[in-house]
């Protein structure tokens, strides 16, 4: 598959089966078969006369790359300058699939609970503030589909293990725009999250504070939110204008 990839590359326009199959040294059945399926999951589109080109999914997973890959680098300064400000740890993650990534961390430092949120690290969606923001972001029935999927396991006496608790719980991140995990993911632990909208408006990452619940401050809530739109903001996420 990846040779093909490379080959149609290589050409500025379309390749036919015969030129694509002679370049990869892959028999014509053999590469007619991958191309088959690559045309069917977008990497590739086939042309009516028979000819070859890459595809758009492609495109938009390059999108994703580097929408990831600068996301990480604009919102950098904005963690360390909140950072700086409310003195606790700051994060920065994705949605992907059924689960938060955690992009990047600022440690404060002098946390005396264990951060379960570590640089590459993964949780379910409705255990993390920053989950929170990507399921209120979705329909009633698509959350619906992800508390099948997942099951909405639980990790302490305070997660959201039931849909009906999950959906109130969303509907209160909607109208506030701000998103909270109450002990959900660690007991001592609470965290408050806002999200950060692409050039689209789309929810493409999030912010949060984590502290030891003893040191939450409601404050953050704003402070949290600011650092998330003027990230927003340097994504080209301009509001007014849409």
């Amino acid at each position: 598959m990846m040779s093909l990839l490379d080959a149609l590359a290589a050409v500025p326009d379309t390749a036919s089966l015969k030129q694509l199959a002679a370049t990869t040294d892959l028999h014509p059945s053999t590469a007619h078969r991958i191309l088959a399926a690559m045309c069917q999951a977008r990497f590739v589109e086939r042309q009516d006369a028979g000819n070859y080109r890459l595809g758009i999914r492609l495109l938009e997973l390059g999108s994703i790359v580097k929408s990831r890959i600068n996301l990480r680098e604009v919102a950098l300064p904005f963690m360390q300058a909140l950072h700086e400000k409310v003195g606790e740890s700051i994060n920065l993650g994705i949605r992907q699939d059924d689960e938060i990534v955690y992009l990047e961390r600022t440690s404060s430092g002098r946390s005396l609970v264990r951060v379960v949120y570590l640089v590459g690290g993964r949780a379910p969606l409705h255990l993390t503030s920053l989950g929170k923001l990507f399921l209120a972001a979705d329909s009633q029935n698509k959350v619906r589909d992800y508390a099948k999927r997942s099951g909405l396991p639980g990790k302490t006496p305070h997660s959201l293990t039931q849909l009906e608790t999950l959906e109130k719980a969303l509907d209160k991140v909607r109208r506030h725009g701000i998103a909270y995990d109450d002990e959900e993911a660690e007991l001592g632990l609470t965290c408050v999250a806002a999200p950060i909208h692409d050039e689209e408006g789309s929810i493409v990452a999030a912010l949060s504070v984590s502290a030891p619940t003893e040191r939450h401050d409601p404050a953050w809530a704003a402070e949290v939110k600011r650092a998330a739109k003027a990230v927003s903001q340097a994504l080209g996420f301009h509001p007014a204008e849409k």
